[in-house]
Parts: structure tokens; sequence; C-alpha cells
């Protein structure tokens, strides 16, 4: 099912229109260009929101084709397949409301992918003005389009694990690469300001954001895997530490949903493997973040970013036990998915402050 030519029409203009907007308005001097990066961060960190909303009410196969529903624009113009999918399987993954919430984020998807393209423009265009190179504004633009790969292959691969997980590091990783961006033009402001610190300090920064990236592919591949109620009690796992697991087919990444490399359904086994080693990654997490937030708290310049850092690690820890102790209320799930993406970008501002030069020796990125 393909949408019309006037369809995919209306769509390239809308985009065009869009781009060409954002870009006039953004190439008219650096506090625009900053302004349309944080108005672009915004909404990313509402499409992040957005699509945990989908993934966790079960709606990501509301439009089973891509990017239309059922070959149109809306849902709307696609009732009678709805409700024919809907008749031959009640309940299933295909509704009109799981229709209107799996095309919303795609429309917002196609706003944030021409306001990136507009910040990119932008970057070029005035590069002399802001003494710095567009590369990074480049780099988040190639990383927008494959994010948009990514967004056609969960629907078309139907929700394969490995690809829903990378599409959701996707989104936060162009949520950092805008607060980088952003942090680029603060300056010498709050936000950019070069924090004091020791080579040390700097490495304890790049293991810490290693961490926090290998815990959200681990919070992203337990929720992907439905596996967030594997285990229903705290602090142990089925009244056991360490519960009988199945690491073989757990973390096989290769596999539709659901599915273990053999054909046969993922066993109660494997599905706990992957909740309680998201367990014991959020102890490590915690562990090393948070020593690393003490630490950057006594550098000179750094004792907000270090506040900051640990208050969003404690709401996040909140949030991660709460998803158990209260059954996974969506509203929860949904946080602790934002406040993933909040804490990395934090932690990719922070480092891009820790290996900041000194104003007497800085160059032209």
């Amino acid at each position: 099912m393909k949408m019309s030519a006037v369809e995919h029409g209306v769509v390239g203009l809308i985009t065009i229109a869009i781009i060409i907007g954002a870009f006039l308005w953004a190439k008219r001097d650096a506090l625009r260009y900053r302004k349309l990066i944080a108005t672009t961060a915004i909404l990313t960190f509402l499409l992040i929101i957005l699509g945990a909303f989908v993934r966790l009410s079960d709606a990501g196969l509301g439009c089973p084709d891509w990017p239309g529903c059922y070959g149109n624009l809306t849902p709307h113009h696609s009732m009678e397949e709805i409700r024919a999918a809907e008749a031959a399987q009640p309940g299933g993954p295909v509704a009109e409301s799981k229709a209107w919430k799996e095309m919303l984020p795609r429309y917002l998807a196609m706003v944030v992918v021409a306001l990136i393209a507009a910040i990119m423009f932008a970057a070029w265009r005035i590069r002399k003005t802001l003494q710095q190179s567009p590369a990074l504004a480049t780099v988040l633009a190639a990383a927008v389009i494959f994010q948009a790969a990514l967004g056609a292959w969960t629907v078309t691969m139907l929700l394969k694990p490995a690809i829903v997980t990378s599409h959701l590091l996707g989104g936060v990783t162009i949520l950092a690469l805008l607060a980088w961006l952003y942090a680029q033009q603060a300056g010498s402001g709050k936000f950019g300001a070069r924090i004091m610190s020791s080579q040390s300090l700097q490495v304890f920064g790049v293991v810490a954001t290693v961490v926090m990236l290998g815990q959200i592919t681990l919070g992203g591949w337990t929720s992907t895997n439905y596996a967030a109620l594997a285990c229903t009690d705290l602090p142990k796992c089925h009244g056991e530490w360490v519960p009988a697991m199945d690491f073989a087919n757990a973390f096989h990444i290769i596999r539709p949903l659901g599915v273990g490399p053999d054909g046969e359904l993922l066993t109660m086994e494997a599905l706990r493997a992957i909740h309680w080693l998201h367990r014991v990654g959020a102890i490590i997490t915690v562990f090393v973040v948070g020593l690393f937030a003490w630490r950057l708290m006594q550098a000179p310049g750094g004792r907000a970013a270090g506040r900051m850092l640990a208050v969003l690690l404690a709401v996040q820890v909140a949030l991660g036990l709460s998803n158990v102790w209260f059954s996974l209320p969506i509203a929860v799930a949904v946080g602790h998915n934002g406040v993933a993406a909040l804490l990395f970008s934090l932690m990719i501002v922070i480092l891009f402050r820790l290996f900041r030069s000194a104003p007497a020796t800085s160059t032209t990125t």
C-alpha cells in the first residue's frame, strides 16, 4: 500500500516549506540559530516521549505500512481498512485509536527532520558569523536520515527488537547531538561554560557516559521485548537474588519479536534474564554516574551540572523502581524513557564543557 502521488506531493511541499521558512529565519543571526536548535531539541524530546507512549500502549503497528496509513495520509482516510482489520482481529494491533497514536509521531518526526535540515543549511550559510565548523550540524542531519530509515523498518519489519531498540537509541542520540550543538552556541554562558577539570575527571566522564549508554541500551532491550515485568518483586526477582534465566535466547539479536532463534516463543526465563541484567546495569550505573556527579561538584564550574546530574539520576532510579512496584503504569514508563534521554543529553553537554578549551587558548571548531 502506497500513498498517492498527490499525497506524497503534499508531504513534500509541507516539508520544503518548513525547511525554507526555518532556514530564512535562522540564517539572520546567531541568536535565532540558537533558538532554532532549542526549539528542535524540545520537539525531539516530545517525539521521544510520544514514541515511548506508542510502544508501551501497543500501538506500534496501528498503521502497518509506512509512511502513510493503509496507503493514505491520515487514519481518517483509511477507516474502512482499519475497521476491517479490527473486525478480523478484535483487540489486535490495529484500531482507530492506535492508528492515530502511530501517525501523530510520524507527523511530528516530519517537522523535526525539516527543522534539522534547516539547522544544517543555516550552519553552512552563517559559518563565518558563528566561527564554527558546520560538521556537527551535518552529522546531525545524517543521523536523522538514518533515524527515519529505522522508523520505517520498525513498522515494515514488524517491531523486531533490534530495530526498535536502535530506533530508541537513535532518538536519544539526536537529542544529545542537539544539546551538544546548543552548548556550542551558548559560548561562555551557563549552558556552555567550561568546567575546569583534571584529565582524570575527563576520563571518568567518558567512562560514565559509556556506562550510561550501555544501561539505556539494556533498558531499550527490556522495553522492546516487553520484559519490564518479568520480575515483579524487589529487590529480589521471584524471591531469588539469581533466579533461573536463559541468557542465550534473551540476547539473540536477529530475531522477530517474542520469538527465539529456534522459532519458539521466548520463555519466561529468557525475559527474566533481560530484566535481571537491566537491574544489575542499573546498580552499576548509579554507582559510576553517581560518583562522577559527586566528583563533578568538586570541580570549579561544575557544581550546578553535578547537582543536576545527581537529581536526574535519583528521579530515574525512582521511576525504575516505580515501574516494578506499580506494575508498569504507562505514565511512569514513558517518564522513565524521557529521563533517560535527558540524562544522556546532559552527560554529552558535561563532556563538551569538560573538554572545552580555555578562553585564552580556544580555537574555532
